[in-house]
């Protein structure tokens, strides 16, 4: 079977060939699926003429089906490439290197996306035939994969607790060499990474349809199970009680009440960061925030700290960039005792820089290392964590005590809207919906410790012959 297409760039005759079909009607049935395609294209439009016979050409070269005709006449219309054969891989790739505008920190999240996840398990699919099913079946291979790692990580857990109890020296090294060759403990892809991946791929097919490379983003239409947010909670003493027994927190969110809160301060009152503790105490910046802060951004006479920079952590390396959003670049009342507070610790940078000599680094920044130097945010972290377990306080993170700075405000009877501003929210409904609970936990133990406060000789139950409205 053979059927005459229209010329190439330079008018070079062609003609499409095929073979190999069982009957006569089969290859009558090819042709007119050739002359479907080459009827897409009218004779006034010669580049559309000569984009279906490349893609007729193409298919011959290839060996592969011809394209349903259809299809291929919305491409045409609406000006996509109908010879296009990248690959996701090659996109995503092509994608990223173009997404000049983003932070390094957001560079390095869509990086690992791709890298990890997009790459080695849909990179080899042509990108103008990536199907939903491709993307269901990635996310299933994503649920077998955790389950694997869960069970690798039980075992290995497990052999490392079992050597503890292996006093022989030659069967110790024995079970050292086995979980040696073990694989290491790794993190499962839990739903709210995979959210992040879904919506990775389809910001980058959303620009491939800008592109015109494709005209349908399957990355729209794949259902994955609502990542729950952990709960916010309240350090309860019964919940104080079972971390103690079990070294379990309740939540990946817990929130000291203001008598914790109290207590850490006045363990920390004597560190040299303690205005940096205080500071996350009361006014709830980020860490990026809280270790970002310039002088220049304090305004003693106000008094307010304007958030205008931040320090980032990028795998361990630090940059300077702008706050996380738009919302983000505020200006933060201050109190009067917050307002001491920095103004104290600003004459003790000053000794301190006095005492350092001329090698002190002169950066700007009101918390510094001791030779002026930037403070590390993952430093940061980890030094809270010590200080923390040090005053014998249920643990929290250090991004806790925004919630904790959040949840004093609002205890204080300061309007919603105000706090919401000084966190940097974008809207008032996000820090609604964070510290409702928190707001409810701690007003219910208020109501406790109002009741406690009334002496009783004895307890007053419902007595038999009373009724209870």
């Amino acid at each position: 079977m053979r059927q005459e297409v229209f010329p190439d760039a330079e008018g070079k005759r062609r003609q499409f060939r095929r073979t190999g079909f069982d009957n006569s009607k089969d290859a009558q049935k090819e042709l007119d699926h050739v002359r479907a395609l080459l009827a897409l294209a009218p004779e006034d439009e010669p580049e559309d003429r000569a984009r279906v016979s490349d893609l007729i050409m193409l298919c011959q070269k290839e060996r592969s089906p011809l394209p349903d005709p259809e299809n291929t006449g919305r491409l045409l219309k609406a000006g996509f490439s109908l010879t296009s054969r990248m690959t996701v891989s090659e996109w995503l790739d092509a994608w990223l290197k173009g997404k000049k505008r983003l932070r390094p920190t957001g560079t390095t999240r869509y990086d690992v996306d791709i890298r990890c996840h997009l790459k080695p398990r849909i990179g080899h699919i042509r990108l103008d035939k990536l199907r939903v099913e491709h993307l269901d079946e990635m996310f299933e291979g994503i649920d077998a994969t955790n389950v694997e790692v869960l069970e690798q990580n039980a075992q290995r857990r497990q052999a490392v607790e079992d050597l503890k109890s292996i006093e022989d020296r030659a069967a110790r090294r024995t079970a050292r060499e086995a979980i040696a060759a073990m694989p290491p403990f790794r993190r499962v892809t839990g739903l709210s990474s995979q959210h992040h991946i879904k919506a990775t791929l389809r910001a980058a097919l959303n620009t491939a349809i800008a592109r015109q490379l494709i005209t349908f983003n399957p990355a729209q239409h794949v259902e994955l199970t609502t990542a729950p947010k952990p709960k916010a909670l309240v350090w309860t003493a019964a919940r104080i009680a079972e971390w103690k027994r079990t070294g379990r927190k309740p939540s990946p969110v817990m929130v000291w009440t203001p008598a914790q809160a109290g207590l850490f301060l006045d363990h920390v009152s004597d560190h040299r960061l303690y205005a940096l503790w205080h500071l996350f105490c009361f006014r709830g910046p980020r860490r990026g925030e809280g270790v970002g802060a310039r002088w220049v951004d304090f305004d003693r006479d106000t008094p307010c700290l304007s958030v205008e920079t931040q320090l980032v952590q990028l795998g361990w390396n630090v940059l300077e960039g702008e706050p996380k959003t738009s919302s983000g670049i505020r200006v933060v009342a201050l109190d009067p005792d917050t307002n001491s507070v920095l103004i104290h610790h600003e004459k003790l940078q000053k000794a301190e820089r006095f005492r350092f000599g001329p090698g002190w680094a002169d950066t700007g920044r009101i918390f510094v290392e001791e030779d002026g130097t930037w403070l590390h945010p993952g430093k940061v972290s980890d030094l809270f964590a010590r200080l923390v377990e040090e005053a014998g306080l249920p643990p929290v993170r250090l991004h806790d005590l925004r919630h904790l700075a959040a949840t004093l405000a609002l205890l204080a009877g300061i309007d919603i809207r105000v706090v919401s501003e000084m966190l940097g929210h974008s809207e008032t409904a996000v820090t609604r919906d964070i510290y409702q609970t928190v707001l409810e936990e701690i007003a219910r133990e208020a109501a406790e410790a109002v009741v406690k406060l009334v002496p009783r000789r004895k307890a007053v139950y419902p007595r038999p012959g009373i009724t209870v409205a």
